[in-house]
């Protein structure tokens, strides 16, 4: 009998390596080490990389540049990543692209609120090559299955 954990998870499609090419990944952070750390991690599997300092930022580029996926850090300026993640879910083009909390907090009531303004995932910061990749692998799926079916 399945543990209580997996009851109701189905396993999700990952894209190949090959296909990280065809992702354009944005990342919000107004840490510029967190940001040259992800897109150098980003960039050496073949993903096209956007970066935006803070929630304003990342809004003005959005719509420019239609990212596949979205990695935004909770504690910023002016637009933290709750209200940022809030904003681009409410957006009806949006509101399928798939966003990861990034936070250097690993509480229960952070993760609980990344959920109920709509994030996909949380990931703890410091995160590795190998974390951030596979959240690209499993949500890009997502997100292009999302995208085929509403076309």
């Amino acid at each position: 009998m399945p543990s209580q954990e997996n009851q109701g998870q189905v396993s999700q499609p990952k894209l190949s390596v090959e296909q990280l090419s065809t992702i354009k990944v944005m990342v919000i952070d107004d840490s510029n080490t967190i940001r040259r750390s992800a897109e150098i991690f980003l960039k050496s599997s073949g993903c096209e990389v956007i970066l935006a300092e803070d929630g304003f930022d990342a809004l003005a580029k959005i719509s420019n540049e239609h990212p596949d996926i979205i990695f935004v850090d909770i504690m910023m300026p002016r637009l933290d990543g709750y209200q940022t993640c809030s904003l681009i879910k409410r957006n009806a083009r949006y509101k399928s692209t798939p966003v990861i909390m990034l936070s250097s907090k690993d509480g229960l009531f952070d993760r609980a609120r990344g959920r109920m303004v709509g994030s996909d995932q949380y990931l703890t910061k410091p995160f590795t090559q190998e974390t951030l990749i596979d959240a690209v692998q499993t949500y890009a799926a997502l997100s292009r299955a999302n995208q085929q079916k509403a076309d």
